[in-house]
């Protein structure tokens, strides 16, 4: 159960934070609600920053509770939200005195550091824009994802004690850990240049197009260098179904540096190819995390529900629990045909599209 309002204020600093991590206007809606634990948070990582993945304390994920950004301009990324433990309790737990006061004015403590001043809503309200900026200039935001720096560590890959954490807590069955680890040797001797890269990503292929598996993820695009990328236009809309391309379709719309008109198509990506999923939301403009400030994007880009990053291929990050949202260009989809009512409930088709396992 998320707290009251109140008791998560009294463990906030005058910056609204608590050991480094923000909270954030638009979580107040759920206080006093109740949710189930999602996965916990216990690494993340920090694109704007470095491919390397960061460590976090004392915090998890809530099923389904992302940003709306209204409390930050609007912004569309629906970030899947950080909440600390102390913001949370058990619905068997009555108050906690970590976080109520005694009744003589006493504050909840920031770990074992220094009693806290306490924040207003109106403190937390003013923490949404970065300080010093002036009035007339172009806001500088301040959410979870632009401190994620600040709120966390570096992690290394090579510490296994985050993969024994990935199955402990149930965010990863061992059988994950075991297929990324094969996956990581494979895609290290292909990529190594020693001649064997072609027939291995070959033979890759064909064992995964043998198990209905993910092709081989990680390929150069076949845009032609100095010419304007590909486009299309389906004027697609919210709630629409649709179906992503072939991948090999997908890579005659990508440049050398796997982009289309700036937008990146990631490995993470690809296990998403040739299945449907349902627009969720038209993409127009998301707060730049490494500087503060909106980004608007000049051309189409979709969120589809379901379809985020599992980082499943990410070597330096693997297994991160964020599950960012991928942006998609119209010319990556094609439409879905509706059928009618009739033919839908014959053939099971008014179903919701089911989320996408990133198998390897």
């Amino acid at each position: 159960m998320v707290r009251s309002k109140e008791e998560i204020l009294r463990t906030l600093n005058e910056r609204g934070e608590l050991e480094g991590l923000p909270f954030m206007p638009e979580m107040f809606q759920y206080c006093g609600m109740r949710f189930e634990v999602y996965k916990r948070a216990h690494k993340t990582c920090d694109p704007p920053n470095g491919i390397g993945g960061r460590r976090m304390e004392n915090a998890v994920h809530l099923r389904g509770l992302r940003c709306d950004g209204k409390a930050h301009g609007g912004c569309q990324a629906a970030c899947l939200i950080f909440w600390k433990e102390a913001w949370l309790k058990k619905e068997s737990e009555g108050v906690d005195s970590r976080t109520a006061s005694d009744g003589h004015g006493t504050l909840p403590r920031n770990g074992t550091g220094p009693v806290l001043k306490g924040c207003t809503e109106a403190d937390l309200l003013a923490s949404t824009r970065a300080p010093g900026a002036p009035a007339d200039d172009e806001p500088v935001y301040r959410c979870q994802s632009t401190q994620i720096g600040a709120a966390t560590r570096r992690i290394s890959s090579w510490d296994f004690r985050q993969y024994i954490e990935d199955v402990s807590s149930g965010n990863e069955r061992p059988s994950q850990l075991l297929s990324a680890f094969i996956f990581w040797f494979y895609i290290a001797l292909a990529e190594s240049g020693i001649g064997f890269g072609a027939p291995l990503r070959w033979a890759y292929d064909q064992f995964q197009k043998l198990r209905g598996g993910t092709p081989y993820p990680v390929r150069i695009g076949r845009a032609p260098a100095g010419q304007i990328a590909p486009a299309t236009r389906l004027d697609l809309r919210v709630g629409e179904t649709v179906r992503v391309k072939n991948y090999q379709e997908i890579l005659n719309t990508l440049d050398e540096r796997w982009k289309n008109r700036g937008l990146y198509f990631d490995a993470e990506m690809v296990p998403f190819c040739n299945k449907t999923f349902r627009v969720q939301q038209r993409v127009r403009q998301i707060i730049n995390e490494k500087t503060g400030k909106m980004i608007h994007f000049k051309s189409d880009a979709l969120i589809l529900e379901n379809a985020f990053c599992q980082a499943r291929y990410s070597q330096c990050r693997r297994f991160c629990p964020r599950n960012i949202y991928s942006y998609w260009r119209e010319i990556w989809l094609e439409r879905v045909p509706v059928p009618n009512s009739d033919d839908a409930r014959l053939n099971g088709s008014d179903r919701r599209p089911a989320e996408v396992d990133a198998e390897v």
